[in-house]
């Protein structure tokens, strides 16, 4: 139970969270990539937010208009594009998080070592379990 509510507490915040940044979930998805892995294909990321590949051209036309992401020659393709964060734009994102990170560190800080080893590991292994099964939906389509 404490997981289910954990989800649907979590989305509820990352949808406010689009709605205050004027975002849609998939652009916030985008941005989340493109901040971990710092450069994309645009067809990387339609795999990634499950979008077409029209859908995602259009999605990355108004990240860029919003001064979010920067559109670069692929050096391995002439043909191809490679998709980076704009340099303004994880200041921005971060000034959006920042209460909620802050309010992550105080809970935290709670927790003794061993509870949070124990804690991190329940992640790492939810996280192995979402993948393994998100492989059986690819192998069953």
């Amino acid at each position: 139970m404490a997981v289910r509510d954990y989800g649907i507490h979590l989305t509820l915040f990352r949808n406010a969270m689009n709605d205050r940044a004027g975002l849609n979930a998939t652009d916030m998805e985008c941005l989340r990539l493109l901040f971990i892995r710092g450069i994309a294909t645009p067809s990387e990321l339609a795999r990634h937010t499950g979008l077409t590949s029209g859908a995602t051209t259009a999605m990355l036309d108004r990240l860029e208009k919003a001064g979010f992401l920067e559109r670069r020659p692929n050096p391995d393709d002439r043909r191809g594009t490679l998709i980076t964060p704009a340099k303004t734009a994880a200041e921005r994102a971060a000034a959006w998080f920042e209460s909620a990170r802050n309010a992550q560190a105080e809970l935290i800080s709670s927790y003794s070592e061993s509870e949070l080893e124990i804690i991190a590991g329940v992640f790492e292994r939810f996280t192995k379990l979402w993948d393994q099964e998100r492989g059986k939906i690819h192998r069953d389509q």
